[in-house]
Parts: C-alpha cells; sequence; structure tokens
C-alpha cells in the first residue's frame, strides 16, 4: 500500500511504456511484455498520460509477476484481493480478467469498507487526461468535451462542469464499476457491449444521481 515514484508513474499512466497491444492466452505476463512491441518505452511519451495497458505489463514485470501465466496470475491477483473469484482470459493486467458483477461488487465492498490497499489510494497521484485542456496528455478515451484525472489504476471523474468526482474504471465492452466521492457507496452497470464504455458510464452517473438525491432521473 506504499507506492514508490516509479510505481506511481506506471499506475498513472505516464511511464511511457505506450506502444502495448495485447497477450496472447498461452504467454505468461514477462512473455507478453517483450513480443511484438509491447515492452517498447516511448521517449516523447515519458511524463506525460497517455491510456495504455502497457503501463501495467510493464510494472507487473518488476513487481516480481512475470513467471505467471493465467492461472498463476489469476491465483496471485485473487489472493491480494482476498479470494475474489476471477480468471485470465490472457496475462494481461490491465483488461485480461473475466468475473462477474457478484465478485467485482465483494472487491468494491471490501474497499468501501476500508479492508483494501486501494482505500486509502482513491484519487491520490492524479494526472490531467485531456489533450484539449492538458499539455502533458496525449490521448485519452474519454469523451472530448470533458476533462477528467486519472490516479492510481482508475478515473477520477472530476470533469468541473458535469463530473460527480467518482472513482471509476469504464471497461470498453461496457462493464462499468464505480465509488462515490465520498466512499461511501459503489456500484456497477454489468452488460456487454463492444464500444459501450462511455454509455455505461453515463448510465451509471444518471444512477449516482438519482440515489443521492432520490430523485428520478
Amino acid at each position: 500500500g506504499t507506492l514508490t515514484a516509479e510505481d506511481v508513474r506506471y499506475l498513472n499512466f505516464t511511464s511511457g511504456y505506450t506502444k502495448f497491444r495485447w497477450c496472447r492466452r498461452g504467454q505468461t505476463v514477462a512473455e507478453c511484455q517483450t513480443s511484438r512491441a509491447n515492452g517498447d518505452h516511448v521517449a516523447d511519451d515519458d511524463g506525460k498520460f497517455r491510456y495504455s495497458g502497457g503501463h501495467m505489463q510493464k510494472h507487473a514485470t518488476l513487481m516480481g509477476l512475470g513467471p505467471d501465466d493465467n492461472a498463476a496470475l489469476a491465483h496471485d491477483i485473487s489472493a491480494a484481493l482476498g479470494n475474489i473469484d476471477i480468471t485470465y482470459s490472457q496475462p494481461q493486467l490491465a483488461g485480461g480478467v473475466v468475473t462477474n458483477a457478484t465478485e467485482y461488487g465483494r472487491f468494491l465492498q471490501r474497499t468501501v469498507a476500508g479492508q483494501t490497499k486501494i482505500a486509502s489510494l482513491l484519487g491520490s497521484h492524479p494526472v490531467c487526461t485531456n489533450p484539449r485542456t492538458c499539455p502533458s496528455a496525449i490521448s485519452t478515451p474519454i469523451p472530448s468535451d470533458e476533462s477528467w484525472h486519472y490516479s492510481v489504476g482508475h478515473w477520477v471523474e472530476d470533469d468541473p462542469v458535469v463530473g460527480d468526482g467518482a472513482f471509476s474504471s469504464p471497461g470498453a465492452f461496457g462493464f462499468y464499476p464505480w465509488i462515490s466521492a465520498d466512499k461511501r457507496w459503489w456500484g456497477i452497470v454489468a452488460r456487454h457491449q463492444t464500444g459501450g464504455a462511455i454509455d455505461s458510464m453515463r448510465c451509471g452517473r444518471e444512477i449516482r444521481a438519482a440515489w443521492v438525491s432520490a430523485t428520478a432521473r
């Protein structure tokens, strides 16, 4: 739960390891990180925000997870999170997990209760992410008309106009978990839709607003 400055660079996506694409099912974490251009460091990206799984893949090899295949990675990550039921479709730290809303909900419940290390780190070490409003941002999957920050492995939805400060992780296929800005509430929009991250996020934002205000949206 104590991060070094080097850890932070990988976790808030400013390390420069930005050429990552994907892993093959039978690879280890390290084999994936060194295959194709996955492990290339881009000097021009170093110190700037670019959304990429390459940061976490490189970080995992430095943490000693390099020899892990899918099964070993699932075991190690699950044990660290309190025996959450997960598997991996590929040994990719940022996007290889397979689980369901019930199991992910257990992780969010434990975090809201302060039982995980990330609980005290929510929103820490934030970097700006919108290239239109931030000179140190290169690319982001978030809509260009919103300006969020990225913390250690999660988003902070703090756009000054429409943001509510929630901590979240919109998935590319529509799975959207969040914890409220006051760290009291959590929720999940659980659906599968290619390119569905932003729609799920907007739905989740409406759910949060309705829950807090007790007013239909």
